[in-house]
């Protein structure tokens, strides 16, 4: 499984503001970049909180590039995963329309009826073991729920169907999920020129952060794009 984590922050290395509403932070040309990661990709997953928050569809923007993995005979669009531990994914969700095949990575805490609705709307539930490390998706505001997705055993489950390289879209609870089992293979972050700051604004890497080893990066890569720079970046596996 190869795990290529995609964001974009400003300046200050925030996502979004302490609102967790929506931000615009890169352009046109980043979110062509974007759509291309996507492209190369088997799946996309984000955390519940970013379904929540904005809905998103996380499915390719140029219909070439749909093409082209149709002709590659691969499905036009990558699967969507969403890690939810509790099955909170609404489901009117966009991301459980028919547009590409949507999992959804459950912990132990998921309800049987949750999870027959969840089903129902379109969604294949992966229920993981009760991982002890790894938080839920993202910080929703409450964070006294013992519910915990396991990460590796939902990468292994998820390479069972098929799904060999996987695009992260955050948010930075499951960032930090994945950097905390190390489980990421390359960093990919837009920094737009802006600041928003505030202290609970949400980060690239949310969660509990690191005290005494820190994930090793490797800079691969700079380039201008819109009013902004991407930083490409190869994690080392050994201390990631």
């Amino acid at each position: 499984m190869h795990v290529v984590v995609n964001a974009a922050q400003s300046v200050d290395g925030k996502l979004a503001t302490r609102r967790r509403e929506q931000l615009r932070i890169s352009g046109s040309e980043d979110f062509d970049r974007v759509d291309r990661i996507r492209a190369a990709a088997d799946a996309v997953l984000v955390g519940v909180g970013t379904v929540l928050a904005d809905d998103p569809h996380l499915t390719l923007t140029e219909e070439d590039r749909r093409v082209g993995r149709l002709r590659n005979g691969r499905p036009g669009n990558p699967a969507r995963v969403v890690v939810d531990s509790r099955g909170r994914t609404p489901t009117d969700a966009r991301i459980l329309d028919d547009a590409a095949t949507t999992y959804l990575l459950a912990g132990a805490a998921i309800s049987p009826d949750r999870r027959a609705a969840l089903e129902a709307a379109g969604a294949t539930v992966i229920e993981t073991g009760n991982g002890t490390d790894v938080p839920e998706g993202e910080n929703d505001g409450d964070d006294s729920s013992p519910a915990r997705v396991d990460l590796t055993d939902g990468l292994e489950a998820l390479a069972d169907h098929g799904i060999d390289r996987i695009m992260v879209e955050g948010g930075g609870e499951v960032i930090f999920s994945l950097f905390d089992a190390g489980l990421v293979d390359e960093l990919s972050v837009y920094v737009g020129s802006m600041v928003i700051g505030g202290r609970d604004a949400p980060t690239l890497a949310d969660g509990d952060g690191f005290t005494d080893s820190f994930p090793s990066l490797t800079l691969t890569g700079t380039e201008r794009l819109d009013d902004g720079i991407v930083l490409s970046y190869d994690v080392d596996s050994a201390d990631a």
